[in-house]
């Protein structure tokens, strides 16, 4: 488990430190790593002239050997050079299960949530109303959920730095009880001649830098976004739609290689996310387009997603909520739409956009393959029972309450039933 917060000491005035452990125990001090930034790491404007305000000093403490399950307790440390000690509250979590550890376990997925004031001052354009609401209903059922990913378009700082810390400020209660594990999208990332898949200015010219900082991920490395997380029952593949993902590409090498290490008997549940669509989605201006996709989304792709047996790819980018059939090459590879059995014939998309910023419209056209659209905010539940059974739910962010949903239940033997685009090439001498 990692803990993670910014403070005022630099490491010349304090060093910082985690103490934790089983409540009632004797505790344990974990120190904790210092970063920073500065304001000529940003690659351009606002983030370099107006929007620029120092960060403080961001530290990240690792707390190691835990049981899973079990509850621990932990506050944050700093020890002053006269001896003194400065401390904040109590907080506790919970361990994660041991990889494919047979218990329920409950993940919570959403893009683009962004951060509002809560007396709507200070937000130009109200560019964000719904994030309020999804942060609270979190909060809410907190003692339901289990870990959280929040794929891309953190925080929409657009170069504000002083936003980072509103933003972090309004997850605290859900990041400091579960992991919250983050993607990279076009507003963290995007900035010309930075490095970025794409040319656009998007990230105010923060270029990927405060999110690289402030948030840590088990990336090899941070700039490049991309990275595998296990969960229990759950392997996690995150990509990194800011860098290249084409075939041929050092980020089509590592997906491949995610999706292939998974042991689908411990972890039957695998699941691809990223924040620009590379699947599928109804969006308008995808629409427009004719191609239902970011361009060049998906063509690299399918082929990885079916030959690993992937369950649900998930994205966001697109402010709304979409849900496909199981789908492979523009075909519905089954007819049920909300209790699969059996074989695991495609890989079902999820667009879960709608975290808090505003929402995008539809295309006109409804393709066959999209089952579930809606334009309003929310998030996704995965709630997994055993190695075989796992619950779906689309709920929204103003009522907590389930709009969509959908269960899988199957056999490990399923997983390894060869389908199209999944089996092995042969030959007559075979």
């Amino acid at each position: 488990m990692t803990v993670t917060w910014t403070s005022g000491y630099d490491i010349s005035e304090a060093a910082p430190f985690v103490e934790w452990g089983l409540k009632g125990d004797l505790q344990m001090h974990s120190p904790a790593g210092t970063l920073t930034f500065f304001q000529n790491d940003m690659c351009g404007s606002p983030a370099r002239t107006v929007g620029w305000r120092d960060p403080g000093f961001i530290h990240t403490s690792f707390l190691k050997n835990l049981w899973p399950n079990t509850v621990y307790t932990y506050r944050i440390g700093h020890l002053l050079h006269n001896g003194s000690y400065v401390w904040s509250k109590i907080y506790s979590f919970r361990a994660s299960p041991y990889p494919g550890q047979d218990s329920l376990q409950r993940v919570v997925i959403f893009g683009d949530m962004g951060k509002a004031e809560r007396d709507g001052s200070n937000e130009y354009s109200n560019y964000q109303p719904g994030s309020l609401n999804t942060t609270d209903q979190l909060i809410r059922d907190l003692s339901n959920i289990d870990i959280v990913f929040h794929i891309g378009d953190i925080t929409y700082a657009n170069g504000y730095i002083s936003q980072w810390d509103q933003f972090t400020a309004q997850v605290e209660p859900i990041a400091s009880t579960v992991p919250y594990m983050i993607g990279s999208g076009n507003h963290e990332r995007d900035w010309p001649n930075s490095g970025s898949f794409y040319d656009t200015t998007d990230s105010g010219g923060e270029c990927g830098v405060p999110a690289e900082t402030m948030f840590y991920v088990p990336a090899e490395n941070r700039a490049k976004f991309w990275y595998s997380t296990d969960y229990g029952m759950f392997h996690f593949c995150i990509a990194d739609t800011e860098h290249d993902w084409r075939e041929g590409s050092e980020q089509y090498r590592f997906i491949e290689q995610c999706l292939a290490s998974v042991d689908r008997r411990k972890q039957p549940w695998l699941i691809f996310a990223a924040h620009r669509v590379l699947g599928y989605s109804s969006d308008y201006w995808y629409g427009q387009e004719g191609s239902f996709e970011e361009p060049m989304g998906r063509e690299s792709l399918q082929r990885l997603w079916q030959k690993y047996k992937v369950d649900i790819a998930f994205f966001g980018h697109v402010h709304n909520y979409e849900r496909t059939c199981p789908i492979y090459q523009n075909q519905c590879v089954n007819t049920e739409k909300y209790h699969y059995t059996g074989t695991v014939n495609g890989t079902i998309h999820v667009v879960v956009g709608g975290g808090g910023s505003h929402l995008s419209d539809f295309s006109e056209v409804t393709p066959n393959w999209s089952l579930y659209r809606d334009y309003d905010w929310g998030f996704v539940k995965l709630t997994a029972f055993n190695h075989s059974s796992l619950l779906f739910e689309y709920k929204k962010s103003c009522d907590g309450k389930v709009y969509d949903s959908f269960t899988i239940s199957r056999d490990y033997r399923d997983v390894l039933a060869c389908v199209h685009g999944s089996c092995e090439a042969t030959t007559l001498a075979s």
